[in-house]
């Protein structure tokens, strides 16, 4: 979740100049909001959340324009409107065709956070290309146990939503092995992130078959609870 801390990041790189402003301003007002049609994982507060986290890690690479990197973050799940198989290319291919960032970058700028985009998701099978795909992309992991459970239950109970709570719990664990298990397809790529220490937290959780029961059972009953 994005925190009124981590959101002063984004004020502050506002606050810099005329331009940042507008940019800012209209991130906030048009693609931002675009998030509160998906689900609980990939709400309004994870867009913020990619976003800050973004120009967080940004201060490890003076090399990086921040403007393209916030822009490529806020638009990195955007493309989830037309689903999830494909929404990493949707989401390059919507901004890429979004003749309002004109405004503020060129073509190969456009072009360059259009690929970022498109790299951000964990399932793809090679590297980023560029800097700000491997920005966007290590910002988008969020690894934090409850969140990563929690975001794992909400998506089976949507996907599959006749599954009774043991099924549930199966598709979970199968789910987190997979993706973040020793040997698990996510990939990390900037060191400078704390997401390695995460991961190691994580993998502890789901190697403990009692504590990962514990957390979900109390996760699956406050979803299921309305909580």
């Amino acid at each position: 979740m994005a925190t009124g801390i981590e959101l002063k990041l984004i004020e502050a790189f506002r606050a810099e100049n005329q331009r940042n402003q507008e940019l800012v301003d209209f991130l906030m007002t048009e693609i931002v909001p675009r998030y509160d049609e998906f689900d609980a994982g990939h709400d309004r507060q994870h867009a913020l959340y990619v976003m800050t986290q973004s120009l967080h890690l940004a201060q490890f690479y003076p090399e990086v324009d921040r403007a393209m990197l916030l822009t490529a973050a806020a638009y990195h799940d955007v493309g989830l409107v037309n689903g999830r198989e494909h929404h990493h290319a949707d989401s390059a291919a919507m901004l890429r065709a979004d003749t309002r960032l004109q405004r503020w970058f060129t073509t190969e700028q456009v072009e360059v956070m259009a690929q970022a985009a498109y790299d951000h998701r964990a399932s793809a099978k090679g590297e980023p290309v560029t800097i700000y795909g491997r920005i966007v992309a290590e910002a988008d992991r969020q690894i934090e146990v409850e969140t990563v459970i929690r975001r794992t239950i909400q998506f089976g109970m949507k996907k599959y939503p006749t599954l009774s709570k043991d099924e549930s719990y199966e598709r979970t664990v199968e789910h987190l092995r997979e993706k973040y298990g020793e040997g698990g397809y996510l990939k990390l790529w900037i060191p400078e992130s704390d997401n390695a220490a995460r991961m190691k937290e994580l993998r502890e959780v789901i190697a403990n078959e009692e504590k990962l029961r514990a957390v979900f059972n109390r996760l699956y009953d406050q979803l299921i609870g309305g909580a």
